[in-house]
């Protein structure tokens, strides 16, 4: 049991929150990118069985342990051909920002469930002892975090993250062939970020700040308008 509280970037004993809580944020966010896709006119991911919730078809494994292990993982991306699109440019960028959008909207249904369950003394935060509250705690603390965290990370204009996607179908296309000249070396750069812990530091680490600052100020707000 030592052992994995060593190995594993997330307490043991919060582990299946934390799965649990991955298993939805990244079921429903691959489930908006197919989903948008496939209104729009693209049946790639339609044909691959995409658009589903069923957390099996979008969960890669590897993906999943590494976000466990060193605090960052994935989901299998889903395909998308623009060329299928009507107003590719446009379609894209929805189609790019429904994942990160369906993130915060979990984060804030998440925030509303949990200030209505403290606001009327379903559960308490004064009685952290009784196992069924501190696990109702940790779950929603997680969830709410969690989502505000993969909204926020998505967005990074990397590849292969869709803030970088965001950002092709924004720029005029003369700059597309520049953009994809330095895409390799993005990646690079991406992938320096997450595993150099200098470069987390000051990237990762503040993001998982501002997933939680937004999780305390979502709480609150929502506490005080059931309050009034």
């Amino acid at each position: 049991m030592e052992f994995l509280n060593k190995l594993l970037y997330v307490p043991i004993s919060e582990l299946p929150f934390y799965l649990v809580t991955l298993l939805i944020a990244f079921t429903v966010h691959e489930f908006s990118h197919a989903y948008f896709a496939y209104r729009f006119g693209d049946p790639t991911a339609k044909m691959l069985g995409r658009v589903t919730l069923n957390p099996t078809v979008h969960f890669d494994f590897f993906g999943i342990v590494l976000l466990l292990i060193a605090g960052f993982g994935w989901a299998r991306p889903v395909p998308v051909n623009r060329d299928n699109f009507d107003k590719p440019r446009l379609m894209g960028i929805i189609v790019s920002v429904a994942g990160p959008l369906s993130n915060l909207l979990l984060a804030v249904l998440g925030s509303v469930i949990y200030a209505a369950l403290l606001q009327f003394g379903a559960v308490s935060p004064f009685m952290v002892e009784d196992k069924l509250q501190q696990a109702i705690h940790i779950f929603f603390s997680t969830f709410i975090v969690m989502n505000f965290f993969l909204c926020l990370f998505n967005l990074i204009p990397l590849p292969p993250l869709d803030g970088y996607r965001i950002v092709e179908d924004l720029v005029p296309r003369r700059m597309l062939g520049i953009l994809h000249r330095f895409e390799q070396w993005s990646i690079l750069v991406f992938l320096i970020i997450l595993v150099v812990p200098t470069f987390r530091l000051y990237t990762i680490v503040p993001l998982y700040g501002a997933a939680n600052a937004l999780a305390e100020h979502f709480l609150i707000f929502f506490r005080v308008l059931f309050g009034a």
